[in-house]
């Protein structure tokens, strides 16, 4: 595109969406925990914990919650993301299904465990993984997953699906 001054803009944008299709298919999603305090965390307070072994996934995740304006903390894998949970226990948790090592379905039900001991507060973990079938979603929730979203994600999507566990700041417009 050609400026008024006759320089070209070579500034590229990327753009990742998807349709909403999963959250039309996905069954309702349950009320929001409010965990042990009884409050969501004030927006500023809230940490995401992103538990994904790809790179590439890491780097679009992580982009999309810097956005929001959330803060983040990244496990590569479930034993990573037990141990940081123990260490400090997020807002809420985005989880990968396949992963090296523990997967996020085995994660998922040793939080719940932890959480059920009253070794961790309660929180949300909501699964983001390129698995879609009914089947997929019914052993997410088995898991203790609390939702079901698919990638690819787009940014608006993501931010819809978040909004239901967490208070976000606000978007500039």
């Amino acid at each position: 595109m050609d400026r008024n001054d006759g320089h070209r803009n070579t500034e590229t944008t990327l753009v990742l969406m998807t349709s909403d299709a999963s959250a039309k298919s996905s069954p309702p999603a349950a009320a929001p925990d409010q965990g042990v305090s009884g409050q969501r965390p004030a927006p500023g307070e809230a940490f995401v914990l992103l538990v994904e072994d790809n790179p590439i996934n890491q780097v679009v995740a992580l982009e999309f919650l810097a956005l929001m304006g959330l803060k983040t903390q990244l496990a590569r894998n479930g034993q990573e993301a037990l141990d940081q949970c123990e260490r400090a226990a997020p807002s809420l948790v985005l989880m990968d299904i396949q992963m090296p090592g523990m997967d996020g379905l085995e994660c998922a039900r040793r939080l719940r465990e932890q959480q059920a001991q009253g070794r961790l507060p309660r929180f949300p973990i909501l699964a983001l993984t390129a698995h879609a079938l009914d089947s997929d979603v019914a052993d997410s929730l088995k898991a203790g997953m609390d939702e079901h979203l698919t990638k690819p994600l787009d940014f608006l999507t993501l931010r819809r699906r978040l909004a239901r566990w967490l208070d976000l700041p606000q978007l500039n417009d």
